[in-house]
């Protein structure tokens, strides 16, 4: 009997039992069957426990208080026994062939340590078409993170030697922790994309984070960051300044806007610095 190979799935969710659901059999009906699935429940006061329990008694589901979706993955990791990590957002899917197609990429480039798959998008039910930017790029792909985020966390495969190197998800960040660690990853890694949408994200729906939170805001915030890092050359922190200088601008104009002066001066205050 062939054994699993060394994939852990981890899988942060907070009252979304219907979604995660879906999620999980998406798991189970993959081809290639991971070593462990982990749950990370943040804080869920709907049926989100009982599912987990009574329908799929083979995973590992582990309880916290309301932390946020960055200590929840955290936590997956800490728990994790595989050296592969592969995420998935309680709210996605997978195909049945993302996990083998993935590790067969992984068998024939060993040296590689970041690998995701293109995405099929639902909205709101409807299948939607990315735009032309959204297309994933492969290999050392740092300046791209810049503008927007160029990884998916549901689409990607990580070696757990990443997080020893560059760090975990940052809990400060309610939202927007994704984009940080890519830019962080980019940074030292070359990022390869498999050109299959093997991976389908879904969103409209009232409870995700970007649709709660002004994500300029935290992405100046990973940009500010990563601008300290010892391995940006001078071409890349160009890069870096001229995007905290655009967000910046569009943050200014649109709390000016709103008769939000304070914020608007602040902003202001940042770009100035440069």
């Amino acid at each position: 009997m062939r054994s699993s190979p060394p994939i852990s799935v981890i899988i942060p969710t907070h009252n979304r039992s219907s979604f995660l659901q879906e999620a999980l059999l998406s798991v189970r009906q993959q081809d290639l069957q991971p070593l462990e699935t982990i749950v990370v429940d943040d804080g869920s006061t709907d049926d989100t426990a009982r599912l987990c329990q009574n329908n799929f008694p083979q995973i590992h589901y582990l309880h916290q208080n309301r932390q946020g979706v960055s200590a929840a993955r955290n936590r997956g990791l800490h728990h994790a026994k595989g050296d592969w990590i592969a995420f998935l957002d309680s709210d996605d899917l997978w195909l049945p062939d993302k996990l083998k197609n993935q590790w067969d990429y992984i068998l024939t480039h060993p040296e590689s340590r970041i690998l995701q798959t293109e995405e099929i998008w639902i909205r709101r039910g409807l299948r939607v078409n990315a735009r032309k930017k959204h297309q994933k790029q492969s290999g050392w792909i740092f300046e791209d993170c810049l503008p927007l985020c160029c990884v998916s966390p549901s689409a990607v495969m990580i070696h757990r030697w990443v997080f020893d190197d560059i760090g975990l998800f940052d809990e400060t960040l309610p939202a927007c922790e994704d984009y940080d660690l890519w830019l962080r990853a980019a940074l030292r890694y070359p990022i390869m994309t498999l050109n299959k949408p093997l991976t389908i994200k879904r969103g409209g729906h009232a409870d995700q984070l970007s649709s709660q939170h002004s994500l300029d805001s935290y992405r100046i915030q990973a940009l500010l960051k990563i601008l300290k890092d010892p391995l940006l050359t001078e071409p890349q922190r160009r890069c870096v300044i001229g995007d905290i200088k655009r967000r910046s601008a569009i943050l200014i104009r649109g709390y000016q806007k709103r008769g939000r002066f304070k914020e608007a001066a602040h902003f202001t205050a940042l770009t100035n610095t440069f």
